[in-house]
């Protein structure tokens, strides 16, 4: 296991509203403020989304097997941010339900606000991470940068 050890910065609250792509808001909303790294908390509802709920066989090629809904539900969630080459990607894992059903995993289908979202970030100083392109596995994974 890698790791460095930084400091908590500053704390943005940020509200999202009805309709809005979840990834896109808090992502120019890092970018905007000129964050490397955070710690993100979400709670709220959210109106659609296609959630990655883990690989389709978890012995062969990872491939998502995803689950989608468009019938406004609760989240809570928590994620990082880090940025690639392009600038803040955020990576979230969350428990989303409506009533008796539930989804676990990661929205990274996308995801829409539903009424209120309520965001913080909690800036992450001092350490130097992004994410870089993993060879085995061909995804953005976080990787800390020996300075």
């Amino acid at each position: 296991m890698d790791y460095e050890i930084g400091n908590i910065g500053r704390v943005i609250v940020a509200r999202g509203f009805e309709g809005e792509d979840v990834y896109a808001e808090i992502e120019s909303l890092a970018a905007k403020e000129n964050i490397s790294g955070a710690a993100v908390l979400l709670v709220g509802g959210l109106r659609k989304g296609k959630v990655v709920v883990g690989p389709v066989n978890p012995t062969g090629p990872i491939e998502p097997n995803f689950r989608e809904f468009d019938d406004a539900r609760e989240i809570v969630g928590v994620g990082t941010i880090f940025r690639d080459e392009t600038g803040p990607k955020m990576h979230l894992h969350a428990g989303i339900g409506r009533g008796e059903e539930s989804i676990v995993g990661c929205p990274r289908g996308g995801a829409t606000v539903f009424c209120v979202l309520e965001v913080i970030l909690l800036e992450i100083e001092g350490v130097n991470a992004q994410r870089l392109v993993d060879p085995e596995t061909t995804f953005k994974l976080l990787s800390l940068v020996k300075r």
